[in-house]
């Protein structure tokens, strides 16, 4: 009933890979384009995150979200994980490629528009990354963000040993799958480490950021949430009793938002709103 509304297009990110993106903008169009950045092993369409896109367009917000082009999924399947040697091969620097991609797609879709970027856990770091070197992106909102990429890598022998060997493998927990990663993807960061690390990133942040994090994160501790506002100088909204994915799941069969997602979608949207 919008404008547009455009579900599994392609856009072409790092690498020359295509990746999936979806594209929904609103008949009371507010001018701000939401794009929507999962996390490590995540994707577009993963548990209630369709619900999150209706939630902000019926806010007469636009919104966007697409899959990194080495997450794992391909063209004809972004849900499951095919293409595991994408994913071994992916890095932080493919994924900020990913998203300037994604900020070119968008000018050749909609003319007026300023970008506001949420991403969810390590989704949120990249998210970071781009808003201190894209103009575009008008404001930058964390989920459940990671404070470090450096400390998500191994250490002393384990670090080692993926050197030696040139990949480690990491388990899925949803498709079972034991999915490499290429030694490229810690080369890359020592690479970029100083336009990657968030801390000093953080420390001047050139734009408004929203820092938010649930209250029982098992997966990313909610001090990776408050370090990333004490350096910034912002406050952490802690969402009381959530979880990593505040409290939704894969798949989402509910066509309501659990209450700790809609609690944050309604912190989120206040905050942008206000930008």
């Amino acid at each position: 009933n919008g404008i547009m509304k455009t579900s599994n297009e392609t856009y072409v990110g790092a690498d020359g890979r295509l990746g999936l993106i979806d594209l929904e903008v609103p008949l009371n169009y507010n001018g701000k384009i939401i794009l929507f950045l999962h996390g490590f092993m995540g994707f577009k369409d993963w548990g209630a995150w369709r619900l999150v896109q209706d939630y902000f367009v019926h806010q007469g917000y636009g919104f966007c979200k697409f899959n990194t082009t080495h997450n794992g999924g391909t063209v004809e399947n972004g849900i499951d994980f095919p293409d595991i040697e994408a994913f071994g091969k992916n890095t932080y620097s493919k994924e900020v490629f990913d998203v300037k991609s994604v900020l070119d797609w968008l000018n050749g879709q909609v003319e007026k528009w300023t970008g506001h970027i949420i991403g969810h856990s390590k989704g949120g770091a990249i998210s970071l990354i781009c808003g201190s070197q894209f103009d575009k992106i008008e404001s930058v909102s964390t989920w459940a963000s990671i404070a470090s990429i450096a400390e998500r890598f191994p250490t002393e022998h384990q670090l080692d040993l993926w050197k030696s060997k040139g990949v480690r493998f990491i388990k899925n927990g949803r498709t079972m799958q034991e999915l490499p990663q290429y030694l490229v993807l810690y080369e890359d960061y020592l690479e970029h480490q100083e336009a990657f690390h968030l801390e000093s990133i953080c420390n001047n942040y050139p734009k408004p950021l929203f820092i938010a994090h649930g209250e029982n994160d098992t997966s990313v501790n909610i001090d990776n949430g408050l370090r990333l506002a004490d350096w910034s100088g912002t406050k952490l909204h802690v969402i009381p009793k959530a979880n990593h994915v505040f409290e939704s799941k894969h798949p989402w069969d509910s066509e309501h938002l659990p209450p700790a997602l809609l609690d944050l979608c309604s912190l989120t949207a206040d905050f942008i709103r206000k930008v």
